[in-house]
C-alpha cells in the first residue's frame, strides 16, 4: 500500500507536530467541553491569543519584517517576535526568507507554496514534505544583523512552548484550577495554534484561487474579504502582490484591515514610523490597466464569434463606450502625473467611481451575448 511513499522526503517534524495538534484539537477538545463546558475566561483567553498570535504573523512577520513597510521600535518588534513563535509558523527569519521567495517566483518554480502545484499543496503540502530544491536562506542578509530577530530564531521553539502553551495553562491554575488550566492548554493552546495556522495557510491556497484581481491579473493573488475578516486584513492579497511594500492591504475606505490600523494607531504614539503607501494615482492606474485588459478581452471575444450584424453593433458600440470613459481617467490620471499635481480627494473619489462604473459595465456586457 505504502510501497511507492516518498517517505525520504517527509518533513517528520513538522507533519507530526501539524498532524498531533489537529488531532488533539479535534478530539480532546469537544471532550472537554462536553464534560467542563466553557468559561467566558476561556472564551476570553482564545480570543486574546488569536488575535494576538495573528496580528503577530501580519503586523510583524508579514508587514514589517518581511516587506520592511515601515520601522518600529523595539517593544513592537519584540511583542510580534514572541507571540510569533506562539503562532508556531517557524522563526520570523525563515518565514520571511521564504515569503521574499514566494513574491520573487509567484506561481513558478521556486515559490514554497506554489498554487500551480494544487490547492492542498499551497496549503499545507509544502510543510508536509521536504521542498525540492529547498528554498536558499539567501534573501534575509538585513534581518540577520537585528539582534532582536537572531535571538527569536535561535529560541523560537522554546519561547513558542513557554508563551504559546505552558504561560495560558500556569494562568488559567492559578486563577482558577487545575480543569481551567487544562482548558487553557487545549483550547488556548492547540485550538487556537490550528485556528491561527489554517487561516494563514489560507493566504497562501484560498487566496491564491478564489477572489476579484482589480490590480494585477499577471499572477494567482485574490482579493478576497472574507479572508481579511479571518486574518486581520491580510486577504486582499491582489492588492499587496501589486504593492507589496505599502504597509496596507486594504486600501478602500470599506476594507476591512485591523493590522493597518493597528501600524497606523502606533505611529500615532511614535512606536511605528515610515509607513509606507502606494499614491492614490499609481493605485488607480493599476485598476484602469486591468479595466482596460477587460474591456480588449471582451472585444476580442465578441470578434471571434459569430453573431448577428446587428447584436455585434450593439456589442461593439457598448464596448467603445465604456473605452472612451477608460481613456478619459486614463487622460485625468497621466496629466496630474505630469504636472506633478496631487488631485483632490473628490476627484480621486470620482475617477474611482468611474473606473467601478466601467468595470461593473464590463460584466453587463455578457449578457449582451446571449
Amino acid at each position: 500500500m505504502f510501497k511507492d511513499f516518498p517517505f525520504d522526503r517527509v518533513n517528520w517534524k513538522t507533519s507530526i507536530f501539524l498532524i498531533t495538534t489537529t488531532l488533539v484539537s479535534l478530539i480532546f477538545v469537544p471532550m472537554y467541553i462536553y464534560h467542563h463546558s466553557i468559561s467566558m475566561f476561556l472564551i476570553g483567553m482564545f480570543m486574546f491569543y488569536t488575535v494576538a498570535t495573528i496580528m503577530s504573523i501580519t503586523l510583524g512577520y508579514h508587514r514589517l519584517f518581511s516587506h520592511l513597510s515601515f520601522k518600529a521600535k523595539w517593544p513592537v518588534k519584540f511583542l510580534t517576535l514572541v507571540f510569533g513563535a506562539a503562532a508556531y509558523e517557524n522563526s520570523c527569519l525563515s518565514w520571511a526568507s521564504d515569503h521574499r521567495h514566494h513574491h520573487k517566483h509567484v506561481d513558478h518554480d521556486g515559490d514554497p507554496y506554489d498554487i500551480s502545484r494544487g490547492f492542498f499543496y499551497a496549503h499545507i503540502g509544502w510543510l508536509l514534505f521536504k521542498l525540492d530544491p529547498m528554498p536558499v536562506m539567501n534573501n534575509v542578509s538585513d534581518l540577520q544583523k537585528d539582534k532582536l530577530v537572531m535571538w527569536q530564531d535561535k529560541w523560537v521553539h522554546l519561547i513558542g512552548f513557554v508563551v504559546g502553551l505552558v504561560f495560558p495553562t500556569l494562568l488559567g491554575y492559578l486563577m482558577f484550577d487545575a480543569t481551567v488550566a487544562l482548558g487553557c492548554f487545549l483550547i488556548v493552546g492547540f485550538l487556537r495554534i490550528v485556528v491561527v495556522q489554517h487561516c494563514t495557510f489560507f493566504i497562501n491556497s484560498l487566496c491564491h484561487t478564489l477572489g476579484s484581481r482589480p490590480y494585477n491579473s499577471g499572477n494567482s493573488a485574490r482579493d478576497s474579504a472574507i479572508m481579511a475578516v479571518f486574518t486581520c486584513g491580510e486577504g486582499y492579497h491582489n492588492y499587496h502582490h501589486a504593492f507589496q511594500h505599502d504597509y496596507r492591504n486594504g486600501v478602500k475606505p470599506w476594507q476591512f484591515d485591523p493590522t493597518k490600523w493597528m501600524i497606523w494607531t502606533l505611529s500615532k504614539v511614535g512606536l511605528t514610523s515610515n509607513l509606507r503607501r502606494v499614491s492614490d494615482a499609481k493605485i488607480l492606474l493599476a485598476e484602469m490597466r486591468e479595466a482596460k485588459r477587460l474591456i480588449d478581452q471582451k472585444r476580442e471575444a465578441f470578434v471571434d464569434v459569430k453573431q448577428s450584424h446587428l447584436v455585434f453593433e450593439k456589442t461593439e458600440e457598448m464596448i467603445d463606450v465604456l473605452s472612451d470613459r477608460l481613456s478619459e481617467c486614463f487622460a485625468q490620471i497621466d496629466e496630474a502625473i505630469a504636472d506633478k499635481v496631487e488631485l483632490s480627494k473628490s476627484a480621486l473619489k470620482e475617477i474611482h467611481t468611474e473606473i467601478r462604473s466601467v468595470v461593473r459595465g464590463i460584466g453587463k456586457v455578457k449578457t449582451a451575448r446571449a
